[in-house]
């Protein structure tokens, strides 16, 4: 799989870099998180929502939104599934991490997605990238086998459970608050999860 920097032009549709906010103390708070052997996903972090860069990320990025930081750490090289949320995510590499990126506007009117139109793109370490919520995407994958650490950004509540079932047309596809997934049918995903996405599960090193 073809695999793009960050700072080509084709990643314009899926996001931007973030340029005006000092992650600094972030990256290396994040050094100290788990590497587990498989991912995990983190909503809210009290040790990293207490760094300067809440406040920073919550009045200037998210223009005084409620937000929670956490982190996507782990070892990865497929896509599994896609989601997308009705507000952007900040992703700040901790270490040099790979998205792989659609569009929500590709998605079929019976929400199913093919995978061949996804591209990768590689995140450098101490890099923040916008992802607009138009934007599909799932956990990040990394290079070597190395790992990858990715701190999260996203308004509050994101990922928490929800309240009700969710059963007709796009209200199928929610799995948690904010959060809206099309799943691989060999993605291993939960049982429940709805299986739309068409092609290759994507494996970045193929």
């Amino acid at each position: 799989m073809q695999i793009l920097d960050v700072t080509d032009a084709r990643f314009k549709k899926y996001g931007r870099i973030v340029k005006n906010v000092d992650f600094t103390g972030l990256v290396e708070a994040m050094q100290s998180t788990p590497l587990p052997d498989g991912v995990e996903y983190v909503a809210s972090v009290p040790e990293l929502e207490a760094l300067p860069v809440m406040q920073e990320l919550q009045k200037v990025t998210y223009g005084e939104l409620p937000i929670q930081i956490g982190y996507c750490n782990g070892h990865n090289i497929l896509l599994n599934a896609v989601e997308y949320h009705r507000s952007s995510e900040i992703n700040v590499a901790a270490t040099d991490a790979v998205l792989i990126l659609g569009s929500e506007q590709d998605i079929t009117d019976d929400f199913h997605y093919d995978t061949s139109l996804m591209e990768a793109f590689k995140i450098p370490k101490g890099t923040a990238v916008e992802i607009y919520g138009t934007t599909l995407h799932y956990a990040p994958c990394d290079l070597n086998n190395e790992g990858f650490k990715v701190t999260v950004v996203l308004p509050k509540g994101t990922n928490e459970p929800l309240d009700e079932a969710h059963k007709d047309g796009e209200d199928k596809l929610i799995t948690a608050k904010n959060k809206w997934l099309i799943a691989h049918a060999e993605g291993g995903q939960d049982p429940a999860a709805f299986i739309g996405l068409v092609g290759k599960n994507l494996n970045i090193n193929e």
